[in-house]
């Protein structure tokens, strides 16, 4: 005879062994009728069948220490391929008294069980077989038929109904073995457990005559409770029946009270809304001729700047030239030093008014631009305000609907109470729920009149709140004029600036023109005095005559003359 495979004989009975477990777990679970707990026998031997077909053909891992063999790794793994599952993976990693990983994969599978996935998980991991081949053999039960088949077993289970404690049990120590007891069936066992059976239904039966008689019991004692409970009712009925025409009589002159106060208000509040509609309007003039006066002022004070930048080119240019001819002068003459220092700090104090009309204009500038930001705001709240009016209209409307609505409520209630008073007397049973009806009519009109106070009061606040608006644009208005005062204030201060640029220019002008008539005549005195250098001043008795006029000299003449030379001499060397 030829020998069997020992690894397949194992994985056929690992098979049967699952079959058994999970067909007694489902037979018993369903005559057990309950949730199972964690110390249900069946429950506890399936935990034990699934561990060994889950080691079945796993491979060995080495470590450092010790050899490692578990099924906490594919376990592990259908987090990846089953993305619901990573709860499950979560809570085993953070329960507290797990250390091994053994004990999580017997944590996982308990969860998987109370979520009824365990199949969907488990058919994940077949389905991937080359990533299963890290962990088993290749004639392990997960790799072959047999675990597809116990996959498809494992869809049974989840019928089944159990709540698990994993946190206090100790599942890293536990000993799994396979107790054949509970799947080897006698004679004697299977009479004992058809009386134990019919003894079950008889105890059922009784328990539920029982039950069913406390339950007559009760509801006959209850019917006679409301018996009592309906006379009295409809005595007190009676009574409420004339108060509640008395309140409505009272409701009646209320509501009279009410429409002429509503009246009231929606005149005061038209007479408002034209009030603001007008205000608003001329606001909105005021504003667009306000902003077209800052426009032109700001087109204006832009040309203002550009004429002034142009000047400035233009001074620094002669200021250049300035320079240069300064230098010139220095070399030149050493006595006009002083003016020329002078006019050094009458240049600095222009250029430091330069740089304060720049500064005033770059403020002005700025101002023009926050004026404009200021002009879009209140163009914005402008806009809000309309919006609120259009708000007020509208819910002015609804309010007048509400009040028909609410008349025609009270006229069908007038109405209904008259049909109600006439059959009083023949149907008592139908007062109950006609007086319901008029109570929650009753509240209605109470709930609408009070929601018609809230919206009178919020009305009156939307009013103030528009005034209080309003009166800050004026202030704002008010603000802009100030601001405009201001402007006009630096624009008179600007032209007196110019004029005396200009007339500082004008007296640069004169000393430039004074500086370049003193530099000739420095220049005729050279010449002059080059002139004279060679000359040398001839004795009385040689000198008797001029050799220009052939005059003859006096000594009075001589004498004039030479202090003439001696004081062109002097002045030359003092230049």
């Amino acid at each position: 005879m030829a020998t069997k495979d020992p690894t397949a004989v194992e994985r056929a009975n690992l098979l049967n062994m699952a079959k058994l477990s999970i067909k007694g777990l489902i037979e018993s679970a369903l005559s057990f009728g309950r949730t199972l707990d964690s110390d249900y026998p069946p429950l506890q031997q399936f935990f034990v069948v699934m561990e060994h077909c889950l080691k079945h053909g796993l491979k060995v891992r080495k470590s450092f220490l010790s050899y490692n063999k578990t099924i906490w790794g594919p376990l592990e793994l259908v987090e990846k391929l089953y993305p619901e599952a990573e709860e499950i993976g979560a809570s085993v990693r953070d329960l507290p008294g797990l250390k091994t990983p053994l004990g999580r994969a017997r944590a996982w599978l308990r969860l998987a069980l109370m979520q009824k996935k365990m199949a969907d998980y488990l058919r994940c991991l077949i389905i991937q077989r080359d990533l299963l081949s890290e962990f088993y053999e290749y004639h392990a039960l997960m790799m072959e038929e047999e675990g597809a088949v116990i996959v498809g077993l494992l869809v049974g289970l989840n019928v089944i109904d159990a709540n698990l404690c994993v946190k206090g049990e100790d599942l890293d120590s536990q000993v799994g073995v396979i107790d054949f007891s509970m799947y080897l069936k006698n004679e004697e066992d299977i009479g004992n457990k058809e009386r134990n059976v019919q003894i079950a239904a008889i105890l059922d039966q009784k328990n539920y005559v029982e039950e069913l008689n406390r339950q007559l019991n009760s509801t006959v004692s209850s019917l006679h409770s409301r018996v009592d409970s309906l006379e009295k009712s409809n005595t007190k009925l009676i009574e409420e029946l004339a108060i509640a025409k008395n309140n409505i009589i009272k409701l009646q002159e209320e509501n009279h009270q009410l429409r002429s106060e509503n009246k009231l208000i929606l005149m005061k509040t038209q007479q408002h809304l034209e009030v603001t509609k007008v205000d608003v309007e001329a606001e909105l003039q005021t504003y667009k001729h306000s902003r077209q006066g800052l426009d032109d002022m700001y087109n204006e004070a832009r040309r203002q700047l550009r004429d002034e930048s142009q000047l400035r080119q233009d001074v620094e240019n002669e200021l250049a030239v300035q320079v240069s001819m300064k230098h010139e002068i220095e070399l030149a003459m050493k006595l006009l030093e002083k003016d020329i220092h002078e006019k050094q700090d009458t240049l600095i104090g222009l250029r430091q008014q330069l740089e304060e009309v720049k500064a005033i204009n770059i403020e002005m500038y700025q101002k023009l631009q926050g004026s404009e930001d200021g002009l879009k705001e209140k163009n914005e709240i402008i806009a809000r305000l309309e919006e609120k009016t259009n708000k007020i209209t509208a819910a002015m409307r609804q309010l007048e609907q509400r009040l028909q609505q609410a008349e025609k409520a009270q006229m069908e209630a007038e109405d209904e109470d008259k049909k109600y008073l006439q059959e009083c007397q023949s149907k008592s049973d139908s007062l109950q729920k006609q007086i319901s009806q008029k109570e929650k009519q009753l509240l209605q009109l109470e709930t609408d009149l009070k929601i018609e106070k809230e919206w009178r009061q919020t009305l009156q606040e939307d009013l103030q709140k528009e005034k209080d608006a309003l009166s800050h644009l004026r202030n704002e208005t008010q603000q802009i004029i100030t601001l405009k005062k201001e402007f006009l204030n630096l624009q008179d201060e600007n032209q007196q600036l110019k004029k005396i640029y200009h007339e500082q220019e004008q007296a640069l002008q004169e000393l430039g023109n004074k500086l370049s008539e003193s530099k000739l005549k420095i220049e005729d005195i050279k010449e002059a005095n080059k002139a004279l250098q060679g000359l040398v001043w001839l004795k009385d008795k040689e000198a008797t005559h001029c050799k220009l006029c052939e005059k003859e000299f006096s000594l009075s003449k001589r004498k004039f003359f030479q202090q003439e030379a001696k004081q062109t001499a002097s002045s030359f060397e003092s230049l």
